[in-house]
């Protein structure tokens, strides 16, 4: 179980990564005035998102593997930090499917928000990592 974990918790780091890099490409895309540094942004968005996406399959997976062994298996009961870390990581998945729509609305050129709104929306990913984080190692309830 320890190498589920171990590789579960490389591919959460990977995966996060590309949430918080993401976003930050969403930034320079809002500010960008030029067709060709628009479309290198663009680039590099599409092939980090793919990338990100990648990277959350094996990480929920591997997360569901170890709920099921570790609690559901034997008809055990989940704690309640659990049931928040599983929430924040639903907000995760909704996180990054949301990066999704906001990549094809730039592709599109109907992208209506302010670089300051993307430097705002940037600052989720930090947000969930942080409770679960917390979660995981503190254990509150």
């Amino acid at each position: 179980m320890l190498w589920v974990k171990a590789f579960h918790v490389v591919f959460v780091i990977s995966w996060f990564a590309g949430m918080f890099y993401l976003p930050r490409i969403f930034v320079n895309l809002a500010m960008e005035k030029e067709t060709v540094a628009t479309e290198r942004l663009l680039l590099m968005a599409r092939k980090l998102y793919r990338f990100m996406m990648m990277l959350s399959v094996p990480a929920v997976l591997l997360g569901a593997w170890l709920v099921w062994t570790l609690y559901l298996e034997g008809g055990g009961k989940m704690p309640g930090w659990l049931h928040v870390k599983l929430a924040l990581a639903v907000l995760a998945i909704g996180y990054s499917h949301a990066c999704g729509s906001l990549l094809k609305k730039f592709e599109m050129g109907k992208n209506q928000r302010s670089h300051t709104w993307f430097r705002w929306f940037n600052e989720v990913p930090v947000l969930l990592l942080v409770g679960i984080v917390i979660m995981v190692i503190v254990r509150p309830f």
